[in-house]
Protein backbone atom coordinates (compact mmCIF):
# COMPACT_ATOMS: atom_id res chain seq x y z
CA UNK A 1 0.00 0.00 0.00
CA UNK A 2 2.84 2.39 0.88
CA UNK A 3 4.55 1.80 -2.48
CA UNK A 4 1.30 2.68 -4.29
CA UNK A 5 0.92 5.93 -2.31
CA UNK A 6 4.57 6.83 -2.99
CA UNK A 7 4.05 6.26 -6.71
CA UNK A 8 0.98 8.50 -6.71
CA UNK A 9 3.02 11.33 -5.17
CA UNK A 10 5.72 11.15 -7.85
CA UNK A 11 5.87 13.85 -10.48
CA UNK A 12 4.12 13.11 -13.76
CA UNK A 13 6.38 13.39 -16.82
CA UNK A 14 5.72 13.90 -20.50
CA UNK A 15 7.43 11.82 -23.19
CA UNK A 16 9.60 14.82 -24.07
CA UNK A 17 10.85 15.14 -20.47
CA UNK A 18 11.28 11.38 -20.28
CA UNK A 19 13.42 11.30 -23.44
CA UNK A 20 15.76 13.91 -21.96
CA UNK A 21 16.12 11.72 -18.87
CA UNK A 22 16.88 8.43 -20.59
CA UNK A 23 19.15 10.02 -23.21
CA UNK A 24 21.36 11.74 -20.63
CA UNK A 25 24.88 10.23 -20.39
CA UNK A 26 24.52 9.16 -16.74
CA UNK A 27 21.56 6.94 -17.72
CA UNK A 28 23.24 5.45 -20.78
CA UNK A 29 23.09 1.83 -19.59
CA UNK A 30 19.82 1.93 -17.66
CA UNK A 31 16.40 0.73 -18.82
CA UNK A 32 13.54 3.13 -18.23
CA UNK A 33 9.97 3.27 -19.41
CA UNK A 34 7.23 5.84 -18.99
CA UNK A 35 3.93 4.43 -17.76
CA UNK A 36 1.07 6.90 -17.41
CA UNK A 37 3.52 9.72 -16.73
CA UNK A 38 5.59 7.79 -14.18
CA UNK A 39 9.22 6.97 -14.92
CA UNK A 40 10.03 3.39 -13.98
CA UNK A 41 13.37 1.65 -14.14
CA UNK A 42 13.45 -1.95 -15.27
CA UNK A 43 15.80 -4.26 -13.41
CA UNK A 44 15.70 -7.64 -15.18
CA UNK A 45 16.92 -10.72 -13.33
CA UNK A 46 18.87 -13.59 -14.86
CA UNK A 47 15.65 -15.65 -14.89
CA UNK A 48 13.87 -12.80 -16.67
CA UNK A 49 16.66 -12.61 -19.26
CA UNK A 50 16.59 -16.36 -19.88
CA UNK A 51 12.83 -16.35 -20.50
CA UNK A 52 13.07 -13.30 -22.76
CA UNK A 53 15.88 -15.00 -24.67
CA UNK A 54 13.89 -18.23 -25.10
CA UNK A 55 10.91 -16.35 -26.53
CA UNK A 56 13.00 -14.06 -28.71
CA UNK A 57 14.93 -16.98 -30.22
CA UNK A 58 11.61 -18.61 -31.15
CA UNK A 59 10.42 -15.30 -32.67
CA UNK A 60 13.68 -14.92 -34.62
CA UNK A 61 13.46 -18.46 -36.03
CA UNK A 62 9.83 -17.82 -37.00
CA UNK A 63 10.74 -14.52 -38.71
CA UNK A 64 13.49 -16.21 -40.72
CA UNK A 65 11.36 -19.19 -41.69
CA UNK A 66 8.35 -17.14 -42.77
CA UNK A 67 10.30 -14.10 -43.99
CA UNK A 68 8.11 -11.81 -41.95
CA UNK A 69 8.32 -9.42 -39.05
CA UNK A 70 10.92 -8.17 -36.68
CA UNK A 71 11.47 -9.60 -33.17
CA UNK A 72 13.03 -7.54 -30.42
CA UNK A 73 14.00 -7.43 -26.77
CA UNK A 74 13.41 -4.22 -24.76
CA UNK A 75 12.46 -2.23 -27.91
CA UNK A 76 10.85 1.11 -27.05
CA UNK A 77 7.35 1.68 -28.48
CA UNK A 78 5.28 4.84 -28.32
CA UNK A 79 1.94 5.97 -29.65
CA UNK A 80 2.43 9.25 -31.55
CA UNK A 81 -0.18 11.26 -29.62
CA UNK A 82 0.30 9.69 -26.19
CA UNK A 83 2.45 12.10 -24.18
CA UNK A 84 2.43 10.00 -20.99
CA UNK A 85 3.63 6.59 -22.22
CA UNK A 86 6.81 5.23 -23.75
CA UNK A 87 6.64 1.46 -23.29
CA UNK A 88 9.41 -1.10 -23.30
CA UNK A 89 7.94 -4.59 -23.70
CA UNK A 90 10.29 -7.32 -22.57
CA UNK A 91 9.94 -9.06 -25.94
CA UNK A 92 8.06 -7.85 -29.00
CA UNK A 93 7.27 -8.83 -32.56
CA UNK A 94 6.29 -6.32 -35.22
CA UNK A 95 4.80 -7.73 -38.41
CA UNK A 96 4.76 -4.60 -40.57
CA UNK A 97 7.56 -3.86 -42.96
CA UNK A 98 8.87 -0.45 -42.02
CA UNK A 99 12.30 1.12 -41.83
CA UNK A 100 14.38 -0.17 -38.95
CA UNK A 101 14.32 2.40 -36.15
CA UNK A 102 17.91 3.22 -35.23
CA UNK A 103 17.25 5.88 -32.60
CA UNK A 104 14.25 6.62 -30.43
CA UNK A 105 10.95 4.80 -30.22
CA UNK A 106 9.07 2.68 -32.72
CA UNK A 107 5.90 4.55 -33.61
CA UNK A 108 2.97 2.44 -32.41
CA UNK A 109 2.70 -0.72 -30.39
CA UNK A 110 4.08 -4.10 -31.52
CA UNK A 111 1.75 -6.72 -32.96
CA UNK A 112 2.86 -9.07 -30.18
CA UNK A 113 3.93 -7.75 -26.78
CA UNK A 114 5.38 -9.98 -24.07
CA UNK A 115 5.79 -8.96 -20.45
CA UNK A 116 7.63 -11.17 -17.97
CA UNK A 117 6.72 -10.66 -14.33
CA UNK A 118 9.57 -9.25 -12.29
CA UNK A 119 9.59 -9.63 -8.50
CA UNK A 120 8.36 -6.05 -7.98
CA UNK A 121 5.51 -6.22 -10.56
CA UNK A 122 1.99 -6.83 -9.32
CA UNK A 123 -0.46 -8.98 -11.26
CA UNK A 124 -2.78 -5.96 -11.58
CA UNK A 125 0.06 -3.89 -13.07
CA UNK A 126 0.78 -6.69 -15.53
CA UNK A 127 -2.86 -6.87 -16.57
CA UNK A 128 -3.08 -3.07 -16.88
CA UNK A 129 -0.08 -3.24 -19.21
CA UNK A 130 -1.80 -5.91 -21.34
CA UNK A 131 -4.91 -3.70 -21.53
CA UNK A 132 -2.78 -0.73 -22.63
CA UNK A 133 -1.10 -2.71 -25.41
CA UNK A 134 -4.42 -4.07 -26.71
CA UNK A 135 -6.12 -0.65 -26.54
CA UNK A 136 -3.30 0.81 -28.61
CA UNK A 137 -3.01 -1.70 -31.43
CA UNK A 138 -1.25 -4.83 -30.19
CA UNK A 139 -3.07 -7.91 -31.41
CA UNK A 140 -1.57 -10.44 -29.04
CA UNK A 141 -0.15 -10.03 -25.52
CA UNK A 142 1.52 -12.69 -23.41
CA UNK A 143 1.99 -12.17 -19.68
CA UNK A 144 4.58 -14.60 -18.38
CA UNK A 145 4.59 -15.64 -14.72
CA UNK A 146 7.87 -17.46 -13.90
CA UNK A 147 6.97 -18.43 -10.33
CA UNK A 148 3.76 -20.14 -11.48
CA UNK A 149 5.14 -21.31 -14.85
CA UNK A 150 1.99 -19.95 -16.50
CA UNK A 151 1.30 -17.62 -19.40
CA UNK A 152 -1.81 -15.49 -19.80
CA UNK A 153 -2.74 -14.89 -23.43
CA UNK A 154 -4.69 -11.75 -24.35
CA UNK A 155 -6.32 -10.97 -27.69
CA UNK A 156 -8.74 -8.15 -28.52
CA UNK A 157 -12.36 -8.94 -27.70
CA UNK A 158 -11.73 -12.45 -26.36
CA UNK A 159 -11.44 -14.06 -22.96
CA UNK A 160 -8.04 -14.51 -21.38
CA UNK A 161 -6.46 -17.88 -22.01
CA UNK A 162 -4.22 -19.34 -19.30
CA UNK A 163 -1.60 -21.86 -20.41
CA UNK A 164 0.42 -24.22 -18.23
CA UNK A 165 3.65 -26.08 -18.94
CA UNK A 166 1.97 -28.93 -20.79
CA UNK A 167 0.36 -26.58 -23.32
CA UNK A 168 1.47 -24.91 -26.53
CA UNK A 169 1.70 -21.18 -27.08
CA UNK A 170 0.58 -20.25 -30.60
CA UNK A 171 0.67 -17.10 -32.67
CA UNK A 172 -2.94 -17.45 -33.80
CA UNK A 173 -3.82 -15.25 -36.77
CA UNK A 174 -1.08 -12.77 -35.80
CA UNK A 175 1.80 -15.24 -36.30
CA UNK A 176 0.29 -18.10 -38.32
CA UNK A 177 2.23 -21.32 -37.83
CA UNK A 178 4.09 -20.11 -34.72
CA UNK A 179 4.21 -22.65 -31.89
CA UNK A 180 6.26 -22.77 -28.71
CA UNK A 181 5.69 -25.06 -25.77
CA UNK A 182 5.18 -23.26 -22.49
CA UNK A 183 7.75 -25.62 -20.99
CA UNK A 184 10.30 -24.31 -23.52
CA UNK A 185 9.59 -20.70 -22.47
CA UNK A 186 10.84 -21.57 -18.97
CA UNK A 187 13.60 -23.92 -20.16
CA UNK A 188 17.00 -23.56 -18.48
CA UNK A 189 19.75 -25.49 -20.30
CA UNK A 190 21.73 -25.90 -17.07
CA UNK A 191 18.78 -27.44 -15.23
CA UNK A 192 18.02 -30.08 -17.86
Amino acid sequence: MLATKERQKKRQHTVQEFEQLYLSPENNHRLFELINGEVREKMPTQQHGLIASNINVAFALYAKQYKTGRPGVEVRHQMPRDIRNSRLPDVSFTCTRTALVEQGSVSGMPDVAVEIKSPDDTINEMRDTAAYYLANGSRLVWLVYPNYRLIEVYRPDTDVEILGEEEILTGGDVLPGFELSVREVFSDPLAE
